[in-house]
């Protein structure tokens, strides 16, 4: 454990992952000339990426279970050379259609991917710092978006759509081969209870049955759907076209999430690893932030400077980090042969909410300014700022079933292992007041070194 093979693994499976991400949001840099390429409108652009998105998240729960079958390193490289195989299509796509096809293998790719690196770490690290490198791969791997909005678009600019993409394959078949040359699997995990009856699919239906793998589901579409939906798609376009910024200031202020991950990211995981009984407090803590900065950003009156429109990005972007904790969740409260199910679970979440949104935002794009309005009406921004309207929606779902699940999940923990959880004012002015904290009073259950019963 915590070995130097360990920590060559983590580098791995990091870059796996940042080449995913990178692969994910390839597109969404290229939008404004996907639409002039195949001469389509925003609904049929968000078609692409909301079919991508949506395959990703559907297929999370089906990864999980193959990853608790047959191991991180088999499926990591599966994904990687997936998404080379759709890069290629999309490079030489004539059509729209054709570009579907090459990012549905995109989104099946990347599907295997983060989840086949979160699985892997259990078995090479202890499990004090697992809270600690989720963020890290989170924050690492959030580098691809930078990857995409800098380097990938000005090749886009300066060479071709085909260059482009090909370097974007490029990129993925060398990810396939670091995986099956140096990623090894780790010490087994014990079980933690008994396997049920049933094999995989009764293994799916407990951890599928659990609150707080629902509290995962919840807690990562209330913060994963927004900056997803951005970062894959429509958040390159408003910058370019609603706001006006060059391509340069663009993917700065793209990369602006990345820095909100650098920042935000380990703080997150201190505070989890700290505070593990107050990690439903730190979702709803961090969507009002985010959702926050949305709002403000929407209601600025005429276009805002670009000072705000970096400061709202940063904020939103710590959405993405504080998305983890509902993988958190998912891990700590599932016994160890059902990790990969129920993180498959969680992960759907803000996918499954960002594929809505990014759908919606290119339908309210085309019903404000109408299926033959020019790219320069179709992307201004009074229109994005109605389309912009359709996160709230699905944060406000999120916010509902969060809520339920929390409940149900502290009654459950009341149940079977006698916690009692004081309201969040209540441990506040605890604290304040300078009060012990008893070990049995608190928020959301079990350490995130061992599992909940």
């Amino acid at each position: 454990m915590n070995s130097r093979r360990a920590w060559l693994v983590f580098g791995i499976g990091v870059f796996a992952y940042l080449v995913a991400v990178t692969q994910r949001s390839t597109f969404g840099v290229a939008g404004v000339e996907a639409t002039q390429r195949f001469a389509t409108t925003a609904a049929a652009l968000s078609t692409v990426a909301v079919v991508q998105t949506a395959v990703y998240g559907l297929l999370q729960v089906p990864v999980g279970v193959l990853l608790d079958r047959f191991g991180s390193r088999r499926i990591l490289a599966i994904g990687a050379a997936l998404m080379a195989l759709g890069q290629l299509v999309v490079a030489f796509s004539p059509v729209v259609g054709v570009a579907v096809v090459g990012r549905v293998l995109v989104g099946c790719g990347d599907a295997f991917t983060f989840l086949s690196v979160i699985r892997l770490l259990p078995g090479w690290f202890t499990p004090r710092l697992l809270p600690q490198l989720l963020q890290w791969v989170g924050m690492l791997g959030s580098l691809g978006q930078i990857v995409s909005a800098l380097p990938f678009a000005l090749l886009l600019r300066e060479t071709s759509w085909q260059v482009a993409f090909l370097s974007a394959v490029a990129l993925s078949v060398l990810s396939t081969v670091l995986v099956l040359l140096l990623v090894r699997p780790g010490e087994p995990l014990p079980l933690t209870t008994p396997i049920p009856v049933g094999g995989r699919p009764a293994i799916l239906r407990s951890a599928l049955a659990r609150p707080g793998t629902q509290l995962g589901f919840w807690a990562h579409m209330m913060l994963g759907a927004l900056p997803n939906l951005l970062g894959v798609l429509w958040g390159y376009p408003f910058l370019t076209q609603a706001i006006g910024l060059p391509i340069g200031l663009a993917a700065a202020v793209m990369g602006l999430f990345v820095a909100a991950s650098v920042v935000g990211g380990p703080t997150i995981g201190w505070i989890v690893a700290r505070f593990p009984m107050r990690r439903s407090n730190l979702v709803l803590g961090v969507g009002a932030l985010s959702y926050g900065f949305l709002a403000l950003l929407l209601l600025w009156p005429g276009i805002p400077p670009l000072w705000f429109v970096m400061l709202a990005f940063l904020g939103i972007g710590v959405a993405g980090p504080g998305s983890m904790v509902g993988l958190d969740f998912a891990r700590t409260f599932n016994p160890s042969h059902a990790g990969g199910s129920a993180s498959g679970i969680a992960n759907s979440g803000g996918f499954i909410g960002a594929f809505v949104g990014m759908f919606a935002i290119g339908l309210l794009l085309d019903a404000r300014a109408g299926h033959d309005a020019p790219v320069a009406v179709l992307y201004s921004y009074d229109a994005f700022r109605v389309a912009f309207l359709a996160p709230f929606g699905v944060a406000l779902v999120a916010l509902v079933g969060l809520l339920v699940a929390r409940r149900r999940t502290r009654a459950r923990m009341f149940l079977e292992d006698g916690i009692i959880i004081a309201p969040f004012w209540v441990a506040l002015f605890r604290r304040v007041r300078g009060g012990r904290r008893r070990p049995n009073r608190g928020g959301d259950g079990g350490m995130p070194s061992q599992p909940v019963r």
